[in-house]
């Protein structure tokens, strides 16, 4: 059954700093920061049943399962080897090893920009938890370095990469048997409430030397499998659900059309055009509402469940998260919004 909305809207509202890389695309660092759309093992050792370091996850990636939410790379890994880098970002929770002035991943599976989102399935790591485990790591930078500044100065070349919005209405607002922000909140007044919080959280970042950043707005959350599942629309995209994502995107266009005046001075704030994936675009993609994945009531593949043989067939790998063709291809389109700003800025 096609879905009746198209296109499905994967990568949309992208704020790029100017001159984030140089001719070659090269940068000394990339920090991430996110949900389960990035996540790469920071909730393995959770207590929560959002988590994915399990087979089928993982079934197309070099090394199994890691916790990614996926069967193989995400968007944000894609990138990242498009931009040069030969290894992984590391998740926070294992930086071992690790040089992490090359960077570091703090998402967190579940997680929102609200502390509590997504708490009903267990812990999880907000943004702002998420911000203050990056300050942790520009503490240890800035000891490797020789002072503050010389880390700030650093870390204003590296490229920081947000992600996170959709737990805040997925697993917050539109579950009200768990959360009582719908009956407190209009959606205007949710999404200002947001917006709000995800600008101080920016603020702090850029406290500690962050100057280059990709922000990515919320997909259309009524498409997916679970909302069509949830509220039975017989194939038709959740209305309630997507006009919840537009009214997010366009107060972060307006968050980023705001920085461009007050940091113009600091920063260079570009916004970019959506990016879309219409049926078609991608080569035999055609099963864009149903899972690749048997999925249980979470939303997640069952352990150990073999999957579809045309997983490169579906946009949804499990209830929630694209495959990993489709991460591949968004990542391209990012990739190549990066170099047509080297471009014409620089």
């Amino acid at each position: 059954m096609a879905i009746e909305t198209k296109p499905w809207l994967v990568l949309s509202l992208l704020l790029l700093a100017a001159n984030c890389v140089d001719g070659e695309s090269q940068l000394p660092c990339v920090f991430i920061f996110g949900d389960s759309l990035s996540d790469s093992g920071n909730n393995n050792n959770l207590p929560t049943f959002a988590k994915s370091n399990y087979l089928p996850y993982g079934i197309d990636f070099p090394n199994g399962p890691t916790g990614r939410f996926t069967n193989g790379r995400t968007s944000i890994d894609f990138a990242t080897e498009l931009l040069g880098f030969e290894k992984f970002i590391p998740p926070f929770a294992n930086t071992r090893g690790f040089d992490i002035q090359k960077g570091v991943n703090y998402a967190s599976g579940s997680a929102g920009i609200r502390p509590e989102t997504g708490t009903h399935m267990g812990a999880d790591i907000y943004l702002g938890a998420q911000v203050k485990n990056h300050e942790v790591i520009y503490s240890k930078i800035a000891e490797k370095l020789g002072g503050s500044e010389k880390a700030k100065l650093y870390l204003s070349k590296c490229l920081y990469y947000m992600n996170i919005g959709s737990n805040d209405f997925i697993n917050n607002y539109f579950l009200p048997n768990f959360y009582p922000t719908s009956r407190i909140y209009t959606p205007l007044q949710y999404v200002h409430l947001l917006i709000d919080q995800y600008a101080g959280h920016i603020q702090d970042l850029r406290e500690v030397g962050a100057r280059k950043f990709v922000i990515v707005g919320l997909s259309l959350i009524g498409c997916t499998p679970s909302a069509l599942s949830r509220y039975k629309t017989h194939g038709s995209c959740v209305k309630e659900l997507n006009d919840a994502s537009i009214l997010f995107n366009n107060k972060l266009k307006s968050l980023v059309d705001r920085f461009n005046i007050n940091f113009f001075a600091h920063s260079i704030f570009i916004f970019i055009n959506n990016t879309v994936v219409n049926p078609g675009t991608l080569p035999g993609l055609d099963v864009l509402d149903a899972p690749c994945c048997l999925s249980g009531e979470n939303g997640q593949c069952i352990p150990d469940k073999i999957p579809c043989k045309n997983v490169d067939a579906h946009l949804f790998w499990d209830q929630f998260h694209t495959t990993q063709a489709v991460n591949q291809f968004t990542a391209k389109s990012l990739y190549n919004d990066i170099k047509l700003l080297i471009v014409h800025h620089g």
